[in-house]
């Protein structure tokens, strides 16, 4: 399956949910569900700020609805992004490690109420600890471009995602999850700074695609893989925030190219205006087609299966109750 040294819980992981493991869904969709005001450069990550309980029921809603990995809601929480709101050096690295505590605890409070039910169908669930794109930060877009400019190189990419990384390591995930990823040139920031930072739990490298065939960037995915093959440290490659339709051919496309775990967790199928900040009417799968097709990705070879923006825990629990159904 691709999973190389310390991995093994990843692994164990996918094997105990049948051979396919379910990743959860939209945050941010959901906090609004709530009620959450989100419009804000820090987006999601501004729970952290005004409302942690709430992130914490997020989590818990989805290990409800059958999710075996939570993702976190740093994916917009930046060190710069929270200094820039007037927050001290040690206020913004306090408020990522709450990202990756308040999954946790949403993970041993609902393991605890159901892990020793006899017949309880649920997995104990794994936390990803999120690490959006540089183009996340920059709140513009960018990440559905892969356009950041020529003063943005490798070192500016991995002095960006440095300390961060360290910070969420240090609070103890079981596994990192880098989030739409637009181009090579931070793919390859993100290996090396696996491989610098010597991170010795498992990582997946996730990319998002506007055309459903290449990198936003233009570049192509065997360019883009070919980093990602040649590192240990990366032990499943994919696409998120990349609309559903799209999810069947990059799957097979994938296979082709990495014998690394596939993940794939796309969003509605909505898309996102960056610039104008809101969501616009598009081609859009209901949770009944994700059950359909979840099923069918899981066939051809994904081993990771979620939702992104704009799916909830009702999407979650169609995937979940699709793979435990065929596995």
């Amino acid at each position: 399956m691709g999973f190389g040294k310390g991995t093994s819980l990843l692994e164990d992981l996918i094997d105990k949910a049948g051979g396919c493991a379910v990743i959860d869904g939209g945050f941010a969709t959901q906090l609004e569900t709530h009620g959450a005001s989100i419009n804000d450069p820090l987006w999601s990550a501004l729970c952290l700020i005004k409302d942690p309980d709430l992130i914490k029921q997020v989590h818990l809603e989805y290990l409800e609805a059958g999710a075996d990995i939570l993702v976190t809601s740093s994916y917009q929480a930046t060190i710069p992004g929270f200094l820039s709101r007037g927050l001290s050096l040690e206020e913004a690295e306090s408020l990522l490690v709450k990202s990756v505590q308040l999954a946790v605890e949403a993970r041993d409070k609902f393991w605890d109420a159901v892990g020793s039910v006899p017949g309880n169908s649920y997995n104990r669930a794994l936390v990803a600890a999120s690490i959006g794109s540089y183009g996340a930060y920059l709140a513009d877009g960018s990440e559905y471009s892969g356009c950041y400019g020529p003063e943005v190189n490798l070192d500016k990419l991995k002095d960006f995602h440095r300390q961060r990384l360290q910070v969420l390591v240090k609070a103890g995930p079981d596994l990192l999850a880098f989030e739409t990823i637009p181009n090579k040139l931070e793919a390859q920031a993100c290996v090396e700074l696996l491989e610098e930072e010597n991170i010795q739990i498992p990582s997946w490298i996730c990319f998002s695609s506007v055309d459903g065939e290449n990198a936003p960037s233009g570049e192509s995915f065997k360019e883009c893989l070919d980093i990602l093959n040649k590192s240990v440290k990366v032990n499943a490659v994919g696409i998120n925030c990349a609309p559903p339709h799209f999810i069947e051919s990059l799957v097979c496309k994938f296979k082709e190219m990495t014998s690394k775990a596939i993940v794939v967790y796309p969003n509605s199928g909505e898309i996102w205006d960056g610039r104008a900040k809101k969501w616009l009417p598009s081609k859009c799968f209901g949770d009944d087609k994700f059950e359909l097709f979840a099923a069918r990705w899981r066939d051809l070879g994904a081993k990771l299966i979620g939702g992104c923006c704009r799916t909830t825990p009702a999407t979650v629990g169609a995937i979940s109750k699709a793979l435990k159904e065929r596995s």
